[in-house]
């Protein structure tokens, strides 16, 4: 799903960027060994594209979940967004990077229950957390906690949504094209 109106602003490369926006975009390519469309988009707000990096890599590094729940939390968030660009990288990444099991992503990206008990109910509560703008119910939390989830993952679900939503959004705006490397993970139907 992408915004019908799409934003003027041209993808950045090493060469064609400013002095600002090309040291964000060197810092990316660090991270990640190369600037993915949705970042040559990203960074004509250099400050939009490292609030993003700063908080992605984080989520990665402090959130205190497995690169499989992490995953989970991502790939249920870009689902709901509907962004399509986010849920072939996310499902690329799942797959060959954080080694979620195969029937987990194929319940993710088709919006169905995992039957893993304990991931269900991370994707669950952070399905309510989205749905409801950040306004779980009391039970909700108890269940969340129940399946071995500390109140912290509830705080780092945030932080993935704030991060998720800065590359969704831009994504619609900007009708971003997936890169080749993410291809194959690309949802039926999907722009």
């Amino acid at each position: 799903m992408t915004a019908d109106a799409r934003l003027n602003l041209p993808a950045l490369t090493l060469e064609t960027a400013l002095p600002a926006p090309r040291a964000v975009l060197e810092k990316a390519k660090a991270q990640v060994g190369f600037i993915p469309n949705m970042y040559a988009n990203m960074a004509n707000s250099p400050g939009f594209l490292e609030t993003y990096l700063d908080g992605y890599a984080r989520f990665r590094a402090d959130s205190g979940m497995t690169p499989v729940e992490q995953e989970v939390v991502f790939l249920v968030i870009s689902r709901a967004n509907g962004c399509g660009y986010c849920t072939a990288a996310h499902s690329m990444i799942a797959d060959k990077m954080s080694k979620v099991p195969a029937d987990v992503l194929a319940a993710l990206r088709e919006g169905r229950t995992i039957a893993d008990a304990k991931l269900a109910e991370l994707a669950r509560f952070t399905q309510v957390i989205f749905d409801t703008r950040g306004r779980p119910t009391q039970q909700d939390l108890e269940s969340f906690r129940a399946a071995g989830y500390a109140d912290r993952h509830a705080l780092e679900i945030v932080l993935a949504m704030a991060v998720k939503t800065l590359s969704n959004y831009a994504n619609h705006l900007f009708h971003t094209e997936v890169d080749n490397m993410f291809a194959d993970y690309k949802l039926p139907n999907a722009a």
